[in-house]
């Protein structure tokens, strides 16, 4: 049965049941309250009846009359609880029609409900909500995939192009080739640490498997063991569970992040232990300013200073570190620093 077809019937039956109760009562009240009293005989033709039956007889018609107006009402209760149900679940029909014309296409739409702010609108707006954050997704998704396919193409073709040349030169030499060849190994690297930085990336948005005790601390320090010039390390102890191998990650494209886009002789702060009550990681180093207005998109797939795809780098790092992060329920925190640079605060 339909959702109006259910709310008729219990408009009805809650009627019906409240009837009745109220009919009872009145019964009894009649019964236990009144009290009949005999006419005079000399306005009768014929003797009065005796007061006992006389009160029986009415109550017994009192019955009958109201359970007839009883049903008349019921059956007038049903048909109006069948308009009213029609007319309260109007909106609802609207959502179900405007929804079914929603799809990837036009996620654009919306249902923009008007009308007093009841659950029904409340229930438009969050629907509203959550369409705005699904087009943002699909946006990003396909951002990220048309990124991804541009990075991944532009070192194939040039990788085609460098051989194609190569061996189209009736003169080439073995060093000639030698170099070539070597070349194509550099590409060959830079394409396999963007396939892998894609799978962390995407791994990391799925989520953790598992979660195990881990110091943030000693992570970082067998990290920084390899890594010497310019890093200023202040390691305290900070406890927290996640997924070891990701959480590495994490510190390595801060870390890494940092001494690219570094100034020159600048230095690298890299510090770990308890702020605020949480396990934290931060990182600093000076560099270009950096407007306040595009922090957020440090952390986009792709994004680098200056340009969607230009500079060095993959332009993934802070985008695993955001998903790292949030695969942790850890909170990320960038602010620019004053005289030029940048300070990431990781809080697990």
């Amino acid at each position: 049965m339909t959702i109006r077809v259910r709310l008729t019937l219990l408009y009805g039956t809650l009627f019906a049941v409240a009837g009745a109760l109220l009919l009872v009562l009145t019964y009894l009240l009649l019964a236990t309250q009144l009290t009949w009293i005999a006419p005079p005989p000399e306005i009768f033709d014929e003797p009065p009846l005796d007061p006992l039956l006389q009160r029986e007889a009415d109550l017994r018609q009192f019955v009958m009359a109201g359970a007839a107006g009883l049903g008349v009402m019921t059956v007038v209760s049903v048909g109006l609880g069948w308009v009213m149900a029609g007319r309260a679940l109007r909106p609802l029909r609207t959502m179900t029609a405007a929804a079914r014309d929603i799809s990837a296409r036009n996620l654009h739409q919306r249902l923009a409900m008007t009308g007093p702010g009841d659950e029904i609108k409340n229930l438009a707006d969050t629907f509203d909500g959550l369409l705005a954050r699904v087009e943002s997704a699909f946006e990003a998704q396909r951002r990220f995939v048309a990124n991804a396919s541009h990075e991944l193409r532009t070192p194939l073709t040039f990788e085609r192009t460098l051989l194609e040349v190569a061996l189209a030169d009736p003169a080439a030499t073995a060093d000639g080739l030698r170099r070539v060849c070597g070349r194509a190994l550099e590409v060959n690297g830079h394409q396999e640490r963007l396939i892998e930085a894609l799978l962390t990336l995407a791994r990391s948005q799925r989520g953790l498997d598992h979660r195990e005790p881990l110091d943030l601390a000693s992570i970082t320090g067998d990290l920084l063991s390899d890594v010497s010039d310019r890093v200023e390390a202040e390691l305290h102890p900070a406890s927290a569970t996640g997924d070891p191998r990701l959480v590495e990650r994490l510190v390595a494209n801060l870390v890494d992040n940092a001494r690219r886009h570094n100034t020159k002789d600048g230095w690298v702060r890299v510090w770990t232990g308890v702020h605020e009550g949480r396990p934290s990681l931060r990182v600093s180093n000076p560099g270009p300013r950096i407007p306040l207005a595009l922090m957020g998109e440090l952390f986009q797939p792709f994004r680098r200073m200056g340009s969607a795809r230009t500079g060095e780098g993959l332009g993934l790092g802070l985008s695993i570190v955001a998903a790292i992060a949030a695969a942790h329920d850890a909170r990320v925190d960038a602010r620019p620093i004053p005289d030029g640079g940048l300070e990431v605060l990781v809080a697990f």
